[in-house]
């Protein structure tokens, strides 16, 4: 449903295709699809569930990434591998211009756009709780929300970058290496900033949060 949904919404505009139409193109009801996806949005974020799952594993206590940066760099990593390989199979064939389109897709659709920063948002929220509970220090307390608020960062790199790579004549795995690319080198930026509370420097953050009081 996900995929002939896409499918609809490049072709005639995300705001021009209701729900109803991608049903019947399914050949179920409008219920089924709801009963899969909450909302219009979600048929195209359908992976947000297991980026979330992915955020919130590797952030957490058990979380075995010594840099934030780096962690969040596998996540985005998997994902964009995952879509492109998927992209690449005889059902999806790959081509950039459809991958520029998808990216453009967002940005143009204002309600797309308020649902991408809002799972952004999110996962940011579940990152900063993460780092904070590692570094003994409270979500709230300025480290894990700048650290939080750089790491959302490099998804909207992403997405900048698939806009600005996916051009005529790249094959869609030098798109995706390039976008990848794109996004260590931003992730090099701001990793050193983040690395010392990224390894849980419990003793240094308490001292802080309580010299702050």
């Amino acid at each position: 449903m996900s995929d002939t949904a896409t499918a609809m919404f490049l072709e005639d505009g995300f705001d021009a295709v209701r729900v109803i139409d991608v049903a019947s193109a399914c050949g179920v009801s409008e219920k089924t699809v709801y009963n899969y996806f909450p909302t219009k949005e979600a048929l195209v974020f359908d992976r947000f569930d297991d980026m979330e799952a992915d955020v919130r594993r590797i952030f957490g206590p058990e979380g075995t990434s010594p840099s934030p940066v780096e962690a969040a760099v596998g996540v985005i990593v998997s994902e964009l591998e995952a879509m492109f390989n998927e992209w690449g199979t005889t059902d999806h064939p790959p081509d950039p211009v459809l991958i520029r389109r998808f990216a453009e897709m967002i940005q143009q659709a204002p309600t797309l756009r308020a649902a991408q920063w809002e799972m952004l948002d999110r996962m940011g929220r579940v990152a900063a709780e993460g780092m904070a509970l590692r570094a003994g220090v409270e979500p709230g307390d300025p480290e894990p929300q700048i650290a939080a608020m750089a790491i959302l960062s490099l998804w909207r790199v992403q997405f900048g970058s698939m806009v600005r790579r996916a051009v005529d004549g790249r094959s869609a795995m030098e798109v995706r290496d390039a976008v990848i690319a794109d996004i260590r080198s931003a992730a090099r930026l701001i990793d050193e900033g983040l690395r010392s509370f990224g390894q849980g420097d419990a003793r240094r953050a308490r001292l802080h949060h309580h010299e702050s009081r």
